[in-house]
């Protein structure tokens, strides 16, 4: 069983929770505004459909080797969203559906070899075409959150909460409002993970989902906690980033550091824009599992 197997089946059912969600959505349901900013909830079931064609194309470029574009320009998806977001309820539940059952076709008909080829959507980074599927999956969960339509962030999987994070922070980097970030189990308060070393923020710690609400902007932070940073990784470790030690994640807790660029009454800094596309440097070959065992 590899990555590709896994994440097929978690897709089946993120889909299945969507379309059923959509299901309920009556023509004036969809005229409505969504969690998006000038979006209504329209947009966002045709971005997910036109999304899903998208990656189709992706997965044509890693079975061929002829290079496919994911959009044919910027300007072009606008449009394809702009063209689909008023449409009826039932054309849009249909589009969902047959869009989805495109996108897992391809996934059926792709040759072993295929999933090493390295793809690129709109922005860098390139990525092998294994990591289509999750950054599918992270289209779906994210949006179907995205509609406010009774599944919320709160409801996402534990599965994929564990993945999203761990990949966030594999890209974030220097780019991060935090200097340390901090996930503790949700009962026990136990730190789960940290990652020290990164900006020049306050050490943030929290829930792995409340964590990735944060950093993915669909929540202002309730329920985060700030401290001062006080694990520090050497630099010219190769891992630095990226390393658990649980003796750095004893974080101080009290009044927020005034040295840290948070305001007086202890508000978080704004997270960085998210997602990109993928981590920089995954494995060429599908791994067993995403992340990898131990993470």
């Amino acid at each position: 069983m590899s990555v590709i197997d896994e994440i097929e089946r978690e897709l089946a059912e993120a889909t299945e929770r969507l379309l059923a969600t959509a299901a309920r959505l009556t023509d004036e349901d969809l005229r409505a505004p969504s969690l998006l900013p000038g979006w209504t909830r329209g947009h966002v079931l045709t971005h997910v459909a036109r999304n899903a064609d998208s990656y189709v194309n992706l997965l044509a470029w890693a079975r061929t080797g002829v290079p496919t574009p994911q959009y044919a320009s910027a300007r072009a998806r606008e449009a394809g969203i702009e063209a689909g977001a008023s449409r009826p309820a039932g054309e849009q539940l249909a589009d969902l559906r047959d869009s989805a059952e495109r996108f897992a076709a391809a996934v059926r008909e792709m040759p072993a070899e295929a999933w090493t080829a390295s793809v690129s959507g709109m922005n860098p980074p390139e990525h092998p075409a294994w990591y289509v599927p999750i950054r599918r999956l992270r289209e779906v969960e994210v949006h179907h959150a995205d509609l406010g339509a009774g599944y919320g962030w709160a409801d996402w999987p534990e599965t994929y909460v564990r993945r999203e994070l761990y990949d966030t922070m594999l890209w974030l980097g220097d780019e991060s409002p935090a200097g340390e970030v901090v996930a503790r189990d949700a009962g026990t308060g136990e730190v789960l993970r940290s990652w020290t070393g990164l900006g020049d923020g306050p050490a943030v710690e929290g829930t792995p989902r409340e964590l990735l609400a944060w950093l993915a902007g669909r929540t202002d932070g309730a329920g985060l906690r700030l401290a001062a940073p006080q694990g520090r990784l050497r630099h010219d470790a190769p891992d630095a980033r990226l390393r658990h030690d649980a003796s750095d994640a004893r974080l101080r807790h009290g009044a927020p550091d005034a040295h840290y660029p948070h305001d007086a009454a202890g508000r978080l800094p704004s997270p960085p824009p998210w997602p990109k596309p993928s981590p920089a440097g995954l494995p060429a070959e599908p791994p067993s599992s995403w992340p990898p065992a131990g993470n």
